[in-house]
């Protein structure tokens, strides 16, 4: 089974999703999602995956949301993914992608629905 990981070091629910998976034995590829962001192909689909909109997958909190005017309700999906690809911090984490599924990993257990 191959397991994919966008992580972030720094992220306590990213370093314990990693560490959830390799306790289950598995040893996931991981994309430290903020030097080698998804494109914006990768992304969609794994919006997809998870069955989320991309305003659900975005950290609204984080200062850059704001500078960059996310917060306008008419901006459209293309907009939106661009943006999380152009300023990855915006991207919630943990991702984990595995059986051609998706999930975040809040919490870590998240991710043990689509092992």
């Amino acid at each position: 089974m191959s397991v994919i990981i966008y992580h972030n070091p720094r992220c306590s629910k990213s370093r314990a999703t990693l560490q959830l998976l390799k306790e289950k034995g598995i040893e996931p590829a991981i994309i430290e999602y903020l030097k080698t962001p998804p494109s914006t192909e990768q992304l969609d689909a794994i919006l997809r995956k998870l069955g989320m909109e991309p305003r659900q997958l975005m950290r609204t909190k984080e200062a850059e949301y704001k500078e960059a005017g996310l917060d306008d309700e008419t901006l459209d999906r293309a907009a939106l993914i661009q943006a999380m690809v152009d300023h990855p911090k915006l991207i919630e984490r943990p991702i984990v992608l595995a059986n051609d599924k998706a999930a975040v990993g809040r919490p870590p257990e998240n991710v043990l629905e689509i092992l």
